[in-house]
């Protein structure tokens, strides 16, 4: 469980979180999406102990992960969105630096190279960005981390890889892993993240499953504008549009149009889903 109560952080006088709390429920993978510069990078590495908050609180299990203690460590995975290009096999950058987590499960690590289409015997400083990052992606899973914090892990991968990347994700996952993955490419993640995250520099606007968004939001695919709706957009052949959901009527979430109604209606959002 981990448990962040008013987080703050800055850089000297630039402030970059304000005042954040949500909670991590176990067996879950959060999709956080946000604006750029709203500082989902940021928290990524605060929860991985990487950067000392400036006030407020992280709370895993009971320990604050800037102590960086080893016993919590080996339970956390970080995988950046820039990733480095060790001058070896990714077999054996894998058989050497996975002892660092307990869990971690060489043969699964060359099971999901193999989904990922990636050759584990090839060096990792010979291949191409896509190649690493799917080989880091295969590392970070095989870790069985119960902590696992991913920043744009869709960036510089094909459509192919992406699809791979979704089904490693759903079957390589321990149902006692918490995923915390953030991204601009929403519609990569749709299918896999289930609670959705949308973070604002000063606060959590979102922090709700798919299944309470349905209850309160309804995404309405027709061929007429709403001029009540929360966010409309024309797309082919129709236009998607989100508006409040009284009836607890059912539809299919659309991440895209999610966060530009969240974005456009803050504080209406927030008294929706806090009450």
């Amino acid at each position: 469980m981990i448990t962040i109560k008013e987080l703050g952080f800055s850089y000297g006088s630039n402030v970059v979180l304000k005042d954040i709390s949500l909670n991590l429920e176990e067996g879950r993978i959060y999709g956080l999406l946000g604006e750029n510069g709203v500082g989902k990078t940021t928290l990524l590495t605060l929860l991985a102990g990487l950067k000392k908050t400036t006030s407020g609180t992280i709370d895993i299990d009971g320990r604050n992960p800037f102590d960086r203690q080893p016993s919590l460590l080996s339970n956390i995975y970080y995988l950046p969105d820039e990733v480095p290009a060790p001058r070896r096999a990714a077999i054996g950058f894998a058989r050497d630096n996975g002892q660092y987590w307990e869990k971690f499960d060489l043969t699964k690590f060359s099971e999901i190279m193999k989904v990922l289409d990636t050759d584990e015997n090839q060096r990792m400083d010979h291949m191409s960005y896509g190649q690493l990052k799917k080989t880091m992606i295969s590392f970070a899973l095989a870790t069985n981390a119960r902590y696992m914090f991913m920043d744009e892990p869709t960036n510089g991968l094909d459509i192919p890889s992406k699809a791979q990347f979704r089904k490693a994700v759903s079957k390589y996952t321990s149902d006692e892993s918490t995923l915390l993955i953030s991204t601009h490419q929403a519609r990569d993640l749709e299918a896999i993240i289930d609670p959705i995250i949308i973070l604002d520099r000063q606060d959590v606007l979102l922090n709700a499953s798919i299944g309470e968004i349905t209850e309160k939001l309804y995404f309405d695919y027709g061929t007429e504008i709403d001029p009540d709706a929360l966010y409309s957009e024309m797309v082919p052949g129709g236009c998607i549009q989100v508006t409040p959901n009284p009836s607890g009527a059912e539809s299919k979430v659309n991440i895209e149009a999610l966060f530009n109604a969240v974005l456009l209606h803050k504080s209406e959002i927030k008294e929706m889903f806090n009450k």
